[in-house]
Order: structure tokens, then C-alpha cells, then sequence
């Protein structure tokens, strides 16, 4: 009896046995590996992004990258910074040093772009230095292409004034001479938008 009873209990033991235990059974997932094959990719040392005219705040940066499972994923950082759109955006792996002294803001280095007989320009990256006696009586954007326009209070005879700086920021200066002032036309290499404020000299524009 006890012998029937070992041999029913072999029996449902046999029948219930997976037929390999080296490959998963209905319903079960394989296990993700990794591997520690090498790709031969180069490492990374620096990867740069141009940005059109228009930017002026970059909001987030966004990378998408591959987990040793071969899975993609992407992670992000807020930012929320203002940027210049004429240097590009770079992207690399470093280490930083914590040492490192602060760098003392740089004094402003301003070279004559135009001059005329009532009034000269000063450019230094996007800041625009004039020097003049007369009063600007309004100034405005234009666009397409950009530029600044002042109207500035002189009762003169002027001859049609153009000044190109081709490979700066400030391209064209254009001054022609009106019924008791004098307009100056400042074409831009882009779009922008400017503050303007007075000095002992004249005045002084910042492009954003």
C-alpha cells in the first residue's frame, strides 16, 4: 500500500515539472541584463547648439540617453536664464573645480563704430555708447529688417551720413537731416529689444 501511494505522489510530481528549467514557463518575463560589451563610442567631451535670433531665455535642457538595458529615457533641468543667442550652448562632461576664483567682471573696452560732426558711436558687444549734445526727442524699434531709430533735436544742414559695420551688431548707422532735428537709423544684426538711459556724454543703449 505504501509503495501505490509513493508512485501517485511521483507521478503528480513529474506532471507538474517544468520540461526545462533554463527557459522561463508560460507567463513569466525574462529577466533585463546588462551587458558590459564595448560599443566603442567615443567619450564625451563637448557638443554645442546654435539658438535662432529670437532666443532670449532658455527655459529647460532636456537629455535623452541609453541605460545598460538598452531602454531610452530622458532627464531634464528647469532654468530659466537669459542667454545671448550669438554664442552657442554647450553640453559637456567635466570635472569642476570648487577652487576655482571668481572672475572679476570685465571693464567694458568701447571702440568708435561712426562719428560725425554732432554726434559719435561707441559699440562693446551688444551696448551702444553716444556721444552727442543734442537731445534725443524720441526713439522706436523697427523691424524687418531691425533697427533703432532717434530723432534728435538740431535745426542743421546735414549731408546723408551711412557708416557699415558689417561684422558687428550693430550693421548700418544711416543719419539724415529733418525739419529742426535729425534721425538715426541703427540697423541691427537681429532681433531685439533695447533700454536706453542718459549719461554726461550723451546716452547710452542696451541691446536684450
Amino acid at each position: 500500500m505504501f509503495k501505490i501511494i509513493f508512485l501517485l505522489f511521483f507521478l503528480l510530481t513529474i506532471s507538474n515539472a517544468r520540461e526545462n528549467p533554463f527557459f522561463p514557463s508560460d507567463g513569466e518575463r525574462d529577466i533585463p541584463y546588462t551587458s558590459n560589451a564595448d560599443k566603442n563610442l567615443p567619450p564625451l567631451k563637448r557638443a554645442t547648439i546654435s539658438l535662432p535670433n529670437e532666443a532670449r531665455i532658455i527655459q529647460k535642457v532636456t537629455i535623452e540617453y541609453k541605460s545598460l538595458d538598452g531602454s531610452v529615457d530622458t532627464k531634464s533641468i528647469e532654468l530659466d536664464n537669459s542667454i545671448d543667442w550669438h554664442l552657442p550652448v554647450f553640453i559637456s562632461q567635466s570635472y569642476s573645480n570648487l577652487d576655482e576664483p571668481k572672475k572679476k567682471p570685465k571693464k567694458r573696452n568701447y571702440k568708435q563704430i561712426a562719428s560725425t560732426q554732432y554726434i559719435d558711436f561707441y559699440s562693446s558687444d551688444r551696448s551702444l555708447k553716444i556721444i552727442t549734445k543734442d537731445v534725443i526727442i524720441r526713439n522706436f524699434l523697427l523691424a524687418k529688417p531691425h533697427r533703432i531709430v532717434l530723432d534728435l533735436k538740431r535745426d542743421a544742414s546735414m549731408k546723408t551720413f551711412v557708416k557699415k559695420n558689417i561684422n558687428g551688431i550693430f550693421k548700418t548707422i544711416r543719419i539724415g537731416n529733418h525739419s529742426g532735428y535729425y534721425r538715426v537709423v541703427i540697423e541691427l544684426d537681429g532681433h531685439y529689444r533695447y533700454k536706453t538711459s542718459k549719461t554726461d556724454e550723451g546716452y547710452i543703449f542696451e541691446l536684450e
